[in-house]
């Protein structure tokens, strides 16, 4: 029998069987299962109103978060730059507090319904927006054994307790396909204890350029820097940057060490952050172009450091358990380097206070907004200049 034919005869004995006695009910419910199929107590409930039997209900558990919330979960998502679900979930309570979204207001419990996604879900509804992430060149150029030998070799930084007790120092090639010519390129250097991160642009990467690089960056550090890390490239191992770190400072030297050569693993928290802070940003394009380097630095200095530094948690290893042929990592709470360092018990409170007046002054929203403005003049010079729209 045809849906439209089980209508009908529905339709037909309904109100005979509302308003029949209890024997006869049974007698039409009898035959209604008969001529349609249905089990008794589905029978029942159609005959009593409770059940369209043409209503198709969708299966399994039902949908909580709709397209909606969806849709501004994907929003903060790559407004911050793609972070993971466990950054994600740290800091997204502090961003909706800037968010000024219309739909945050008119929407009633838009933002509950976000705070309340928990991070495997926020992975589960993130899965189709994500892609694979490329791979780049590595340009680094091994210095000369004689200097390598002044430069101690420390494998594993594991007691750290203080911020800018150890920092490590990286550059990353922004070269394209080929390590040919000139290029620039960007020195990064992260604090161990804090994971606050600075990135400066360098046309090439010489020992004068690194230098000035480095200079610019420790007047920016809301901490006194004591020691520095890093691999054996020529940038960093050489005379100018040892006397600058040891010679130039007799009273609060800087410890200057390295790690042990193809041992990435060494460097680990600079080589983590050579993605989220250069190539997140920056891409694998090749910048041959000398005049897009103060370009860079404005937007690492003012936009992109201060939305990574106070307002971007990162979540660091605490320790590692062997149990069997398993190694189970435990990691704390994921934190900004700002928090980090307001909870650091060696930070003086003029520190604190400077970072609080800078903090407060800022809006990761307005942050973001302006970045991608940057970023948009940035590529538009970029691709006049590899079109040839500008003279070389």
């Amino acid at each position: 029998m045809s849906h439209q034919l089980k209508q009908e005869y529905l339709s037909a004995i309904r109100e005979r069987y509302k308003n029949s006695s209890r024997g006869k009910k049974s007698l039409i419910l009898d035959e209604f299962c008969q001529v349609c199929g249905y089990a008794r107590k589905y029978a029942i409930a159609i005959l009593n109103g409770l059940i369209n039997p043409l209503e198709r209900r969708p299966r399994g558990r039902h949908t909580k978060y709709d397209i909606e919330v969806v849709f501004h979960l994907s929003r903060l998502w790559r407004t911050f730059g793609m972070p993971g679900s466990t950054k994600l979930k740290a800091g997204l309570t502090e961003w909706l507090e800037y968010d000024d979204h219309p739909a945050m207001i008119e929407v009633p419990g838009l933002k509950q319904k976000l705070s309340d996604i928990s991070r495997p879900q926020m992975d589960r509804l993130l899965r189709p927006y994500r892609t694979s992430a490329q791979r780049g060149l590595g340009g680094t150029r091994g210095a000369i054994n004689k200097i390598k030998n002044q430069i101690p070799i420390q494998a594993k930084d594991w007691n750290i307790t203080e911020p800018g007790q150890q920092a490590q120092g990286d550059t990353v090639a922004h070269c394209g396909d080929t390590l040919l010519g000139h290029y620039a390129n960007s020195l990064t250097v992260t604090d161990i204890y804090s994971a606050w991160t600075e990135n400066r642009a360098l046309w090439g990467k010489s020992s004068a350029q690194v230098i000035v690089a480095m200079k610019d960056i420790e007047a920016n550090l809301p901490y006194a820097l004591r020691g520095f890390k890093s691999d054996s490239g020529s940038e960093f191992i050489n005379h100018e940057l040892m006397a600058y770190f040891r010679e130039n400072r007799a009273d609060s030297p800087v410890i200057m060490t390295r790690s042990r050569p193809y041992k990435k693993d060494d460097q680990c928290y600079v080589e983590q952050k050579n993605f989220t802070h250069v190539r997140e940003l920056f891409g694998y394009v090749r910048i041959e172009d000398s005049d897009l380097v103060p370009l860079m630095n404005e937007i690492y200095t003012k936009l992109w450091g201060p939305l990574q530094n106070y307002f971007m948690p990162s979540q660091k290893l605490l320790r590692k358990t062997r149990i069997g042929a398993r190694i189970k990592k435990e990691y704390e709470p994921a934190r900004t380097p700002y928090q980090r360092l307001m909870d650091s018990p060696t930070l003086s409170e003029v520190q604190k206070n400077a970072l609080r007046q800078r903090k407060a002054v800022l809006n990761p929203f307005h942050l973001q907004k302006e970045l991608q403005s940057k970023l948009e003049e940035f590529e538009e010079l970029l691709r006049r200049r590899n079109t040839g729209l500008i003279a070389a």
